[in-house]
């Protein structure tokens, strides 16, 4: 949120769509370092599948519980596209990512992987997550529970 100084009235964040599925990515970014749920769930279907952990999917207000403790750490997330595939209106995106610095309670953070995620454009132009798996391919027994998109 930030405070207009003229008026005084309060504003949330605002983060615009991806028209280029390459660059969804990095609009989660900025979406995830606003740390405003509401902001980071205009870039996921309304039926996205989410996995927070490998082996676990989640949909729908589960997808935003999952991201809250992350989101939670006040940290940006960094995320480096490796490639997109596009075919008609979906697309891979294979994307390495990390979350380090120092959370709230003074501890180090380091978190971070290889995602593989589905988007889809929509009838409006932008694209969204259908699918946000930020561990790719990791086993089941890999790894703490993630933030979405990458």
């Amino acid at each position: 949120m930030s405070i207009d100084s003229d008026t005084g009235h309060i504003h949330a964040p605002t983060v615009s769509l991806a028209t280029d599925p390459g660059q969804h990515p990095g609009v989660f970014a900025e979406a995830f370092g606003t740390g405003d749920p509401g902001v980071l769930a205009r870039l996921y279907e309304a039926r996205a599948v989410f996995v927070p952990r490998p082996g676990r999917q989640v949909a729908g207000r589960e997808v935003t519980d999952s991201q809250a403790g992350l989101l939670g750490l006040g940290l940006p997330i960094t995320v480096r596209p490796r490639h997109t595939y596009v075919a008609d209106d979906i697309a891979l995106l294979i994307v390495d990512w990390s979350i380090d610095g120092t959370g709230p309670d003074g501890a180090h953070v380091h978190i971070g992987g290889t995602a593989t995620d589905v988007a889809r454009r929509g009838a409006d132009g932008l694209w969204r997550y259908v699918v946000d798996n930020p561990f790719g391919t990791a086993r089941p027994d890999a790894g703490p529970e993630a933030p979405a998109g990458h």
